[in-house]
């Protein structure tokens, strides 16, 4: 069959028959059948499952923000103290430091619809117990960090299970559409969930902020109990421990330096350069706003990555995928330079919304080089790899943050990070070549070779 089309979908779809017609392994590593598929007719939303998904997975979403934003707003009002902020982080991130990679495994062992739903009733519990302490009246944080420590450990099997549930729901021919609709979607509700947490806790307080987290995320329990798998590949026996079986994920990410450099680039430069942990402290001591105003700080970063997501989806990246990357991240921490500098408001707001749009970016490349390059078979400890970075650049970098605010101040910290994330994106396009001249995304499923570090 010849291909003469110019449109990238059909030429795509050209491909595909003739991969189909030859009987070719897909770069996905999910085995094909002798016979031709059938075919699939639709969108992504037609597909069984896929709205109750996309609705509980929202459900669960607005509750983890809104929760992070009365956490964070609770502890800095009892403490004033930006290093509390920094305990914040690091609370939720050691345990998902150490349970990551048995979640990972885990997700390639048993049902990830199942797991999912146990960590979403355990966050539910944390909820809960967040209500009970804020209705106790405690004037101390210690019971809060507790708290967040085992929300940590559910986080930690959340993760993988999310991540590699939806190519189960979806067929491979609506991956690509399911997560450019799912990413939105989640932006969308990014920018709704840290000004409903502000909104709520400014009327009825913590309590009942963390009674609508915890109504939230048991609906969203409800939801998933409904959601069809029907693309999963026949789980085969895994050999080997569970460590064993772990390093042939990273042994996977290794053998594919762009995917590595993608992860990496974004690990280093939300670690050194994020300004999210600082969030409160500015709203108090600088631009002297409340709860309201720190959840539209919030928020603003969430504009910017609809807005991005939208201009992607008709007219997503073809070419210089590399290049684009790079310049996305450099955008992410000038953005966030000019942020650490501004005592205006609305100026603040716009850097963060710049910043957000960056990073969308940066989404949208890893999630798409991620999902296409990987084994359905090995999707749990590739996505426990890479929401180990992610975990690292958020929660460790909150830490960060707020360690060096304590230390240097809030202002000084987050212009030294900016400068961290513009040192990281020069580093990166040496060391990582392979990701600075890779031309399509498609073209990093082929690259086996080693990084030039």
């Amino acid at each position: 069959m010849a291909c003469t089309w110019h449109d990238a979908q059909v030429a795509a779809w050209c491909r595909q028959m003739r991969q189909n017609a030859a009987l070719v392994p897909s770069s996905t590593g999910l085995p094909l059948s002798s016979t031709a598929p059938t075919p699939v007719h639709g969108s992504a939303l037609r597909q069984p499952g896929f709205v109750p998904f996309l609705a509980a997975r929202m459900l669960g979403f607005f509750a983890q923000q809104m929760q992070a934003i009365v956490v964070a707003w609770q502890v800095y009002d009892i403490t004033r103290d930006p290093l509390s902020l920094a305990l914040v982080g690091l609370a939720q991130f050691l345990p998902m430091l150490l349970l990551l990679v048995p979640a990972g495994d885990l997700s390639d062992r048993m049902s990830r619809k199942r797991i999912l739903a146990v960590s979403w009733s355990v966050a539910a519990l944390c909820a809960g117990l967040l209500l009970w302490l804020t209705t106790l009246g405690e004037h101390g944080v210690g019971g809060i960090y507790a708290v967040l420590v085992l929300f940590g450990c559910s986080r930690a099997f959340t993760s993988p299970a999310m991540q590699s549930l939806l190519p189960q729901i979806v067929p491979r021919e609506h991956l690509a559409q399911a997560l450019a609709t799912n990413s939105m979607l989640m932006r969308t509700s990014a920018i709704a969930a840290p000004m409903l947490g502000g909104l709520l806790y400014g009327l009825g307080g913590g309590e009942l902020t963390y009674a609508v987290c915890a109504v939230a995320l048991v609906l969203g329990v409800l939801l998933l109990a409904v959601v069809p798998v029907r693309y999963a590949a026949p789980r085969q026996p895994l050999e080997g421990t569970m460590w064993q079986r772990a390093a042939e994920g990273i042994r996977f990410i290794r053998s594919r330096p762009i995917v590595l450099g993608t992860i990496s680039l974004d690990l280093f430069a939300v670690l050194l350069g994020g300004v999210v942990a600082l969030l409160p402290v500015y709203a108090k001591e600088v631009l002297h706003t409340g709860p309201e105003g720190l959840g539209m700080l919030r928020s603003s970063m969430a504009v910017g990555e609809v807005a991005m997501g939208l201009w992607l989806s008709t007219r997503p990246i073809q070419r210089h995928v590399g290049k684009v990357m790079f310049a996305a991240v450099a955008v992410f921490g000038m953005a966030n330079l000019i942020f650490s500098l501004s005592h205006w408001f609305w100026l603040s707001l716009a850097c963060l919304a710049v910043a957000g749009a960056a990073d969308m970016v940066s989404v949208y490349i890893r999630s798409a080089l991620v999902q296409f390059s990987t084994p359905d078979a090995m999707r749990g400890r590739v996505n426990a790899v890479n929401m180990l970075f992610i975990s690292s650049s958020n929660e460790l970098g909150e830490f960060r943050a707020g360690a060096m605010a304590s230390a240097i101040g809030a202002v000084p910290a987050a212009i030294a990070g900016s400068l961290c994330t513009l040192g990281v994106v020069g580093t990166w396009m040496r060391v990582f070549e392979p990701l600075r001249t890779v031309d399509r995304l498609e073209d990093a499923a082929r690259s086996s070779s080693h990084p030039s570090a």
